[in-house]
């Protein structure tokens, strides 16, 4: 499982360390694309497939469908391991997230995580931190036992 909070640096040609946690957990390599809130969603190699056979399982005759899918598999790119256990994020991506120098890689489950500029990230999680009783209870509504 993905969790926990990493701090990093993005250098000036766009490689990021990912933590060792996680590389352990990858393998050589996983896909990473656009993700919401102008994030980037990191998948392993399991997770993106599991991923991608639900995208295909969505009605390609829905307009939102083809957008969303054209959003995710054009973004989406397969990225390898350094020795140093850096990845280069392609441009498009680092423009997406809006990344600059200081990086924060997040845990968000089974087989994902997430990367976002730190700037945004802080800003993004003071705000939910702010609202957290109000989704503890939509999450209770939706029958999830906090």
């Amino acid at each position: 499982m993905f969790m926990g909070t990493y701090q990093h640096m993005l250098d000036s040609k766009n490689r990021l360390i990912i933590p060792a946690k996680f590389r352990n957990q990858l393998g050589s390599g996983f896909v990473i694309t656009k993700g919401n809130e102008h994030s980037l969603h990191a998948y392993s190699q399991a997770g993106w497939e599991t991923y991608q056979s639900k995208l295909n399982q969505l009605p390609s005759n829905n307009a939102k469908v083809r957008q969303f899918k054209r959003i995710i598999l054009a973004g989406a790119t397969e990225v390898e391991f350094d020795k140093q256990g850096r990845i280069v994020l392609p441009n498009n991506l680092k423009e997406h997230a809006l990344l600059q120098k200081s990086i924060t890689i997040i845990g968000y489950g089974d087989d994902e995580f997430e990367i976002w500029d730190t700037e945004r990230f802080e800003q993004y999680n003071a705000d939910v931190t702010d609202n957290f009783d109000d989704i503890s209870n939509e999450l209770a509504e939706l029958g999830f036992d906090i």
